[in-house]
């Protein structure tokens, strides 16, 4: 039976062999099929994830003083993050006094994702004792040795263009540096360029690795992979459906959703880029078929209106009308945006009177700029069904194919998510400024790098595209569920004849 002491110096021993060797740490470390144990069911890290660590342990032990960069561009839900988890254990237990940054896309990323698969694996770890030589805190992974706390670490950084100095300070002479960028599609090149100038230290072991959904085409880590930075890195991209750990039902219900050369699963299943910029919500095709394909008239369906209200002069204020699947046979209002900030009543009684004459269940209003006082106005003419829309709301799940739900980061995303899908199969009219904003809008996600998130229309007018009114007065109409109701149930408008132009004449 060994002593606490002598455990100590065989558990050091064991650590120094695998100080170029980060499979074989990563195998020696974890409970891998022990009965009984948090990995009783696994045999290891995945494919992708072995093949990294060995040629890491490969490219130290042929030129342990060259700078090692790993690049990988990958679908969703791979493992990304637990194999940050793994480099920083290996790294920081292996060598004395190394240190180290890690990073990613937003701080909430790494306070809520990166950071925390650390711990998930540092709980897991094989050895109690490897737990107190090693401590793991909120935003620090560090050494216990006395007098070592300050230069043997791994920290947590959010990058920040004001805070460029601490990717600038890596420098660690004689010991081991490491640099992980999560998530790194979307961290500015300047980031990229500080670093770059900061691991260059002779006669020293550094590892930079980056890793992401390649969700944007331009940038450095686009450059490390497919541009003229390609030949500095070693680079890969994995198709989620190659790795053992991912849902392949969902992945396939992807494919049959979107397509297989779409932008969203090239990105968030293959682990390729998008093709140009960023990516086309709403494909032409999808569009088109929408506008040729005959009327679907659905007596029995809800009657839902949408009103998108301008907030600029040049802007429209629109009002789209679905019934079911279709939404072309009532046909749209449209006001230029003067007209409604000069002449807001005469808006409100032209809704009015399309109210009480297709008799509809609900007028969902953009809340946006003008639409208070247009809502307003709505209830004072006691139009019934009036809802107030915020496209900045919290978002949520919507369906996009059968049995499958994407996350949407507010509620006007949620609101063209379901709009999408529903194109699949409605009709609409066939008009070439809707077809303009339908797929002119771009997409790309929310802070967690998962929930989808839309252009905002004053980032396509940087891009010089106008202004997706029509598009957003029918993405209005999918803004809640509604059901039919015959008019006499709703609360009824006034019974006089009402005349919305009387108080102007």
């Amino acid at each position: 039976m060994l002593t606490p002491a002598e455990f100590r110096r065989e558990l050091l021993t064991d650590l120094g062999s695998f100080t170029h060797d980060p499979l074989g740490f990563v195998m020696w470390a974890w409970p891998w099929g022990i009965a009984g144990g948090p990995l009783e069911h696994e045999s290891g890290p995945d494919d992708w994830q072995r093949e990294q660590l060995q040629e890491i342990g490969a490219r130290l032990r042929s030129d342990p003083f060259r700078l090692i960069r790993e690049a990988t561009a990958s679908g969703h839900g791979i493992g990304k993050s637990t194999e940050v988890a793994f480099l920083c254990h290996w790294a920081l237990m292996t060598h004395e006094d190394t240190r180290g940054v890690v990073t990613a896309n937003t701080d909430t990323q790494l306070r809520t994702k990166t950071w925390p698969e650390l711990g998930k694996w540092y709980s897991m770890l094989r050895f109690p004792m490897l737990r107190d030589m090693f401590r793991l805190e909120a935003t620090s992974f560090f050494s216990t040795q006395r007098g070592h706390e300050r230069n043997w670490r791994i920290d947590a950084i959010p990058w920040s263009e004001r805070n460029t100095e601490a990717f600038a300070g890596l420098h660690n002479a004689g010991k081991r540096t490491m640099l992980i960028m999560d998530e790194a599609s979307s961290i500015i090149d300047p980031i990229f360029e500080v670093s770059e100038g900061a691991l260059t230290d002779a006669d020293t072991e550094m590892l930079w690795a980056i890793y992401g959904n390649p969700t944007r085409n331009t940038g450095r880590f686009k450059e490390a992979i497919e541009g003229k930075f390609r030949h500095l890195w070693n680079h890969r991209q994995i198709d989620s459906r190659n790795v053992k750990r991912t849902n392949k039902e969902r992945l396939a219900e992807w494919v049959t959703a979107y397509g297989e050369d779409s932008d969203f699963v090239r990105v968030r299943v293959k682990g390729q880029f998008p093709r140009a910029g960023s990516m086309q919500f709403i494909a032409g095709d999808i569009a088109e078929a929408a506008m040729t394909r005959p009327e679907m008239q659905t007596p029995t369906s809800a009657v839902i209106f949408g009103v998108d209200v301008a907030r600029y002069g040049d802007d429209k204020s629109v009002m789209a009308v679905r019934q079911g699947r279709d939404a072309r046979s009532i046909p749209w209002l449209e006001w230029s945006g003067t007209d409604l900030q000069r002449d807001l009543m005469r808006v409100a009684g032209d809704i009015a009177v399309y109210a009480k004459k297709y008799q509809a269940d609900a007028i969902f209003v953009d809340r946006g700029a003008m639409g208070p006082g247009l809502i307003d106005r709505l209830n004072q003419l006691n139009v019934p069904g009036v809802i107030g829309i915020n496209f900045g709301d919290t978002g949520g799940k919507v369906m996009v194919g059968e049995g499958l739900q994407i996350e949407a980061a507010n509620k006007r995303s949620l609101m063209w998510a379901a709009m999408r899908e529903w194109l699949t199969g409605g009709c609409i009219p066939n008009d070439d400024e809707l077809k303009a904003d339908l797929t002119g809008v771009e997409y790309g996600y929310g802070a967690d790098q998962v929930a989808l998130q839309l252009e905002r229309k004053k980032d396509m007018k940087k891009r010089g595209l106008a202004s997706p009114d029509k598009g957003d007065a029918l993405a209005l109409t999918f803004a809640a569920p509604v059901e039919r109701k015959t008019y006499a149930d709703q609360v009824a408008l006034p019974r006089r004849v009402y005349d919305p132009y009387a108080d102007l004449r």
